[in-house]
């Protein structure tokens, strides 16, 4: 008899062995999951910071493309996207890590810790010459995006 009582213990206890083996293994498996999830989701969220950006200023020159209506002009300590429109103007900027809209009339003078926050941002250069306007686009992390525009302000118009 008590040779069966001992024989119930190993299996019970190996069983419980087993059962542990299989537990350490499903976290392992949960945990690395996990990991790449985040992973992924820093990722991709840094993707979409960037293009939201590129598209954001992409956006607000077509919808001011028009002659003249598109300058680059030096503000504060860089450069200012400046979008005209009957006396008014929107300069677009990067300001202490975000892109920066000010919207104000042409004669008043502001600072460009005036402006509003739009999207983090790590720097933003830009230059536009012969009617296309180049933009290197830096996000926090120190990832670069390129955006090129050509401003066809007027072409097509009827006379």
């Amino acid at each position: 008899m008590r040779k069966r009582g001992s024989q119930h213990h190993i299996d019970g206890l190996l069983a419980l062995l087993l059962f542990g083996v299989f537990a350490v293994c499903v976290l392992a498996v949960l945990l690395t999951g996990a990991r790449a999830y985040r992973g992924l989701t820093q990722r991709d969220q840094a993707a979409y910071s960037r293009r939201v950006c590129v598209q954001y200023i992409a956006t607000r020159v077509r919808q001011a493309d028009g002659l003249d209506r598109v300058k680059v002009e030096p503000f504060g300590e860089s450069q200012a996207l400046v979008l005209s429109e009957d006396g008014y103007a929107t300069r677009v900027y990067c300001y202490e890590g975000y892109l920066m809209e000010l919207y104000a009339s042409v004669e008043e003078v502001l600072q460009p810790e005036d402006g509003q926050r739009i999207i983090p941002m790590g720097g933003m250069e830009l230059a536009l010459e012969d009617g296309m306007l180049s933009m290197d686009i830096t996000d926090g992390q120190g990832v670069k995006d390129s955006l090129r525009l050509s401003l066809r302000s007027g072409e097509g118009a009827a006379a």
